[in-house]
């Protein structure tokens, strides 16, 4: 058995879980119920999911306004933007399959942007470059969201003619839908078929994602949501669009049910495990397209719905964006809006809960906000704690040994249980003194806790006194058989 076999999937029990959340379902219901209401929303679904299973879902309005037709959780919305992600995990999956190259040029694959460039110095655009909006192109989502339907040819002859940059390829993030556009180009380019026919081949079905679709003509009447945008104190509906080339960018329609398939795959990517692989494309891709490769922004000031602000740090993936606030909470996923609709979904990867929120109303206005309020009211509602794997067998095993050197650090340096600088950072005189005496001050210990991973080779654990608690954490080495490194220890505070 290698020492990494026993890296499995971390102990928690689903069932409890979704016992502790359902009797906030209702709030959520009221939430999405006072947001449709007071941004003139004709329809919404929306789905909460719970370690890769969707627990609770709910919807209002209509789909069809002038049908009364109701809104469920098996209406097709036009996911808009939410698409990118699906457009960049092909991109991903036919890296992984060795078919492209992330860093090289686009001009191998649109051979018209060899010699168009902002200024003589800048690099060439790489496909790196669009799936993280860092190619130069403007932000163009009015524009580009009237171009759904455009031919793959139009827009190559678009970039034959020469277009405009914004700024140099791969010095500042700049939202473009163009960049999903071109993607979608290379992906017909290198897999030989549409990049529609790609994804559906190989994401979307093997997801068993039956009702998400490409094309509104194919779906039935009774399940198709409309679009609309509210003037003058009415809905004015949108026309909807074929998807062409632009579809790569925001051209997918979905339900609620077929998506959270989708939001399933990004939720059980976490945490890295030695369970069987077999999704359409590898976890650790998944994980690697939800890192913040490319830097967005911080806001120092981030409102939350309990009123508090916080700092919040955002930066964009392939396809997806990532935040992080100063509480330590991470959130995964990505908006969509285009005339007609606005979308959103929202995981936290490491508290394994997410919340999905599809809309007929033209870009739906804050919906990232309205999805944090709803995670931020699921998990300190239910106290929902970050997912934990389990302490390795080296950190208990390594648990053991300090133990049995605590207080006096008797033996200790002859043991052989520590590293080469161990007792070089931390003179044993001074580590008998302090040791003891916090001893001392912590009473008999009458309970040794179990140890906390913080990963495979750093932990804690706490001791239980009679008077006071002692934290002690430690950091063990790379080596084959682990060495201690690194040690500390401290009261707890009562």
């Amino acid at each position: 058995m290698t020492p990494y076999q026993e890296y499995l999937h971390p102990v928690f029990n689903s069932d409890n879980r979704v016992k502790k959340i359902a009797p906030l379902f209702s709030d959520i219901d009221a939430i999405y119920r006072k947001y449709a209401e007071q941004n003139h929303i004709p329809g919404y679904a929306f789905g909460i999911m719970l370690d890769g299973q969707l627990v609770h879902s709910g919807c209002g309005g209509f789909s069809n306004v002038a049908k009364k037709i109701p809104a469920s959780t098996k209406s097709l919305f036009r996911i808009a933007s939410m698409t990118k992600s699906m457009t960049a995990m092909a991109v991903i999956k036919l890296r992984d399959d060795g078919k492209l190259h992330l860093h090289t040029p686009v001009h191998h694959y649109i051979p018209a942007l060899k010699q168009q460039r902002l200024t003589m110095d800048s690099p060439d655009i790489t496909i790196l470059d669009l799936l993280i909006h860092s190619a130069g192109f403007p932000q163009d989502d009015p524009w580009a969201d009237r171009c759904l339907d455009d031919s793959e040819d139009a827009l190559l002859a678009c970039i034959e003619e020469g277009i405009w940059f914004s700024n140099p390829p791969g010095t500042i993030y700049e939202y473009s839908n163009l960049t999903y556009a071109m993607l979608g180009i290379i992906i017909h380019k290198v897999a030989g078929i549409p990049y529609q026919r790609y994804i559906t081949d190989n994401i979307l079905r093997p997801l068993n994602m039956s009702a998400c679709v490409w094309d509104y003509t194919t779906i039935a009447p009774e399940l198709l949501a409309h679009g609309y945008r509210w003037i003058n104190d009415n809905w004015q509906e949108e026309a909807l669009l074929r998807d062409g080339i632009f579809g790569a960018m925001g051209g997918i329609i979905s339900s609620i049910e077929s998506f959270s398939h989708y939001v399933a795959l990004h939720q059980q990517a976490w945490p890295a495990r030695n369970d069987p692989d077999d999704g359409p494309v590898k976890r650790s891709s998944v994980r690697e397209m939800q890192r913040p490769w490319q830097f967005n922004e911080l806001n120092s000031s981030y409102a939350y719905a309990d009123g508090k602000q916080r700092m919040m740090s955002r930066g964009y993936g392939y396809g997806l964006r990532w935040q992080r606030d100063t509480e330590g909470n991470t959130y995964v996923g990505h908006g969509g809006g285009l005339p007609g609709f606005g979308s959103h979904w929202l995981i936290m990867p490491d508290h394994g809960v997410g919340v999905i929120f599809f809309a007929n109303n033209t870009y739906a206005v804050d919906g990232d906000k309205t999805s944090i309020q709803v995670l931020d009211t699921l998990v300190k509602g239910a106290q929902l704690e970050p997912r934990m794997l389990p302490p390795s067998t080296i950190l208990k095993e390594k648990q053991r040994v300090l133990m049995t050197f605590l207080p006096d650090w008797n033996n200790a340096e002859s043991s052989g249980m520590f590293a080469i600088n161990f007792f070089l950072d931390n003179p044993l005189e001074k580590l008998k003194a302090v040791t003891q005496e916090l001893f001392a001050n912590a009473g008999k210990i009458i309970n040794v806790g179990d140890v906390v991973p913080e990963n495979q080779l750093r932990g804690s654990f706490v001791l239980t006194g009679e008077i006071k608690s002692i934290k002690i954490s430690f950091t063990l080495t790379p080596h084959r058989k682990p060495l201690i490194q690194a040690y500390g220890i401290k009261i707890l505070d009562t």
